[in-house]
């Protein structure tokens, strides 16, 4: 079954690994969800520049720095996501000690890694 799954700091840039992980998971029937700098489109999802506050989100992948995810941590922790998974990167202490202390699942991996290995 598919996960749905934000990915936050998505770029329409193609090569970008943000934008390859949309591509990789719309290729394996995730619904996928997405929040950048800039408005556009990925792989027919809509990238979006507010918070929004989605439903039913499994798994948020980030693709920010450390510094960068401080504003996104009130927001990622409303959502509730089973979990989040910090790309290479984007490793983040703090920020997992705060997830997990919310009952959210971290991951240090790479999205694209799991995917392509049947671990997502």
């Amino acid at each position: 079954m598919s996960r749905k799954t934000l990915v936050i700091g998505a770029s329409l840039n193609e090569s970008r690994y943000s934008n390859i992980a949309i591509h990789k998971l719309k290729a394996n029937n995730h619904f996928v969800e997405a929040v950048g700098l800039n408005k556009g489109i990925i792989a027919d999802v809509i990238v979006n520049t507010e918070r929004i506050l989605f439903e039913n989100i499994d798994t948020i992948t980030l693709y920010l720095s450390p510094l960068n995810q401080k504003i996104f941590y009130n927001y990622i922790v409303n959502l509730k996501p089973s979990r989040v998974i910090f790309n290479p990167g984007t490793e983040n202490k703090e920020f997992e000690n705060i997830l997990e202390q919310n009952g959210i699942k971290t991951e240090v991996a790479c999205t694209l890694v799991l995917l392509s290995t049947n671990q997502y």
